[in-house]
């Protein structure tokens, strides 16, 4: 990345959330001290919204004159040199598209009333996508990567996601949990990522929300985060919405999240992680 970067070519990040993407780009552009404008991609990001626009209310007054145009991340990113960073490209409009597309190709940028807008040395794109196979993507037509290097980034390793999960921890100041339990709890969630059922499974993230909740709830209750009450609680909770089930299971989250839990740290003692998951302790007993 740094090398492309350093050629001056544009450059399509792409591999499923959580994996680090726009962490690495901070992090080489801050090392480098290039400067970059973020864009989210979505539906909503229209050629307007990514260009600039002219101020309605001094258009009335003073015209189509240029400092009358408030510039939009594009334009700036073309003024200053630096990085356009859109994230998710494979979710905005196909007309948003091809104004990058342009950019890439050429350099520079026409806008109506405005004129030819040429970009200053050090400009590049940095795209950002998730698999096409990820709810409300689209599949990125070929001019994108025909202009771009692409370098995929996928799932780190277990020690790789056992450090992260430590050092994001450390930063919140929770209890200390104990480093076999969280192993246990990463290796748990990578296997959200293979198992038969999951279309989507979790990112590092989610060990990390269930690592924090687990020794909050540890605390709370006055029982340790090995306790199941309090471990598959926490990993419920911070799971169950992140993994995406295949159309046709006739199974819960919940179910595979318990499954997933007896695999790893062993079934209940009162039976639970067989069948059909309840709710979770917390729902039921003390509002702790």
């Amino acid at each position: 990345m740094v090398a492309a970067l350093a050629a001056g070519r544009h450059i399509l990040l792409e591999g499923p959330p959580g994996t680090g993407k726009s962490t690495l780009l901070r992090a080489v552009a801050d090392e480098l001290g290039i400067g970059f404008e973020f864009v989210e991609g979505n539906a909503e990001l229209t050629p307007a919204r990514l260009v600039g626009h002219f101020d309605p209310a001094r258009v009335m007054t003073d015209g189509y004159a240029p400092d009358v145009f408030v510039d939009g991340p594009l334009v700036s990113a073309l003024h200053d040199g630096s990085l356009l960073y859109v994230e998710e490209i494979n979710r905005i409009p196909e007309e948003t598209l091809n104004v990058l597309i342009t950019v890439m190709s050429e350099a520079e940028l026409h806008v109506p009333r405005l004129g030819r807008v040429v970009a200053s040395p050090g400009f590049r794109l940095v795209a950002a996508m998730n698999p096409f196979d990820a709810v409300g993507t689209a599949r990125i037509s070929s001019a994108v990567y025909d202009r771009t290097c692409r370098l995929l980034v996928d799932y780190q390793s277990a020690q790789e996601e056992g450090a992260i999960v430590e050092r994001a921890v450390t930063k919140v100041e929770v209890a200390e949990v104990d480093e076999a339990w969280r192993e246990k709890l990463v290796e748990l969630v990578r296997r959200t990522r293979t198992h038969p059922e999951v279309r989507i499974g979790s990112s590092v993230r989610g060990a990390i929300d269930a690592t924090a909740v687990a020794a909050s709830l540890s605390e709370l209750r006055g029982l340790p985060v090995s306790n199941p009450s309090v471990g598959l609680d926490a990993t419920m909770i911070a799971l169950s919405g992140r993994i995406r089930l295949r159309e046709g299971s006739s199974r819960t989250a919940e179910e595979i999240v318990t499954e997933l839990w007896a695999e790893v740290f062993g079934r209940r003692a009162d039976g639970e992680g067989q069948g059909k998951a309840g709710a979770p302790d917390g729902a039921t007993n003390s509002p702790s």
